[in-house]
């Protein structure tokens, strides 16, 4: 099912509603007057894009609002040791939870009872088909839990990778200014704006720079620390014997901070994964941001192909600055972001590339 939901032709469909709320999202973060807390914010719209992209539910803002502070107690809470205490965290956590599910039944019984007006199959439909076609229709209780699943999926470690994108786009400018190189030699960007019908998934993913962008974000700033296995067979690694039934931690970020493939680890440099020197080829464990094996990340391709719809359109419609002195400590728990949530200013840009005053910019200009 999960292979259908990410599929090729499922991301084509995907792409323009993500394009969209993020557009939407953009124009929303330079209007404002202040600085943005960019973590926050960008918590807020991956879970926007799950609610309305991939499960198709057609939640009025300010309901979609009040769902995702509930979906934030209940990530807050899902890692609380399990003391079932009244005021514990485990406790906030299930009645979180309760509440998410109730919501979440109430759009899975709007969106079954309204099937108009649909131009693409979301992640959803595609659950609820594929339990038909195998003779078993899907329960109330297991729509809900897909559902939690895939935003589960789609959420925290994608804000993480969002922010760290931005993060590194304002620290190091010269890459900035080379993704704008490479889209408008591919005729994407044409003075100052993207060219109609021109994001398409093929001329997406052929964007090699923006590509290595993308891969060295998610070297350098990998969301999660590891991941567990159980052993299959009994080995034996430097001198010790693992054995069959075992759990084991892996860790990505070590793996990544040690792997010989990589030079100079600790610099932010997308050119390590060019033609020329393609450090991520030499080897199969050396770069594994979604994990590795059978057990790999389904939903990376959907991650990547959000984060690379973000660069675009940071790149093309927004002019960013940081908000604060120095740019902020990272924090590893419970996913890598940075303290402080990263504080930006950002700014509308018109089709020129030039900053778009507000009104009250405009007429204080105009009296000067």
């Amino acid at each position: 099912v999960f292979s259908k939901i990410f599929s090729h032709e499922a991301l084509e469909s995907y792409l323009p509603k993500i394009q969209l709320v993020i557009k939407d999202t953009l124009r929303a973060w330079s209007s404002n007057p202040e600085s943005i807390n960019v973590y926050h914010e960008a918590q807020k719209l991956t879970f926007r894009m799950a609610i309305r992209v991939l499960l198709g539910f057609r939640i009025p803002d300010e309901e979609l609002g009040r769902l995702f502070e509930v979906y934030q107690q209940f990530v807050e809470n899902v890692f609380s040791l399990p003391m079932d205490l009244p005021f514990s965290g485990y406790r906030r956590g299930i009645r979180a939870r309760e509440t998410l599910q109730k919501g979440l039944e109430k759009a899975i019984q709007e969106k079954l009872q309204n099937t108009q007006g649909k131009d693409y199959a979301d992640a959803l439909d595609i659950l609820i088909e594929s339990g038909k076609e195998h003779g078993k229709e899907l329960t109330m209780q297991e729509l809900k839990d897909g559902t939690l699943e895939l935003i589960f999926a789609a959420y925290a470690t994608t804000a993480s990778a969002s922010t760290s994108l931005i993060m590194q786009l304002l620290k190091h400018p010269r890459v900035l200014e080379k993704l704008r190189e490479e889209l408008r030699s591919k005729g994407i960007l044409h003075n100052g704006c993207i060219c109609e019908g021109s994001l398409r998934l093929d001329n997406i993913n052929g964007l090699h720079y923006l590509d290595c962008v993308i891969k060295e974000v998610l070297r350098l700033f990998t969301p999660i620390s590891g991941g567990y296995r159980t052993v299959l067979q009994t080995f034996e690694l430097d001198g010790f014997q693992i054995p069959k039934g075992w759990s084991v931690m892996y860790s990505i970020r070590d793996t990544h901070d040690t792997a010989p493939v990589f030079k100079d680890v600790d610099v932010f440099d997308p050119d390590r994964f060019g033609q020329g020197r393609s450090e991520d080829k030499d080897g199969r464990f050396h770069y594994l941001p979604f994990g590795g094996g059978v057990r790999t990340c389904l939903g990376k391709h959907l991650a990547k192909l959000f984060l690379k719809a973000l660069a675009i359109e940071l790149a093309s419609t927004s002019r960013f600055e940081l908000a604060t002195r120095t740019f902020p400590k990272i924090t590893l728990v419970p996913v890598l972001h940075p303290v402080d949530g990263l504080k930006v200013k950002f700014f509308g840009l018109d089709s020129n590339q030039n900053e778009i005053l507000t009104g009250t910019d405009a007429m204080l200009g105009a009296t000067v």
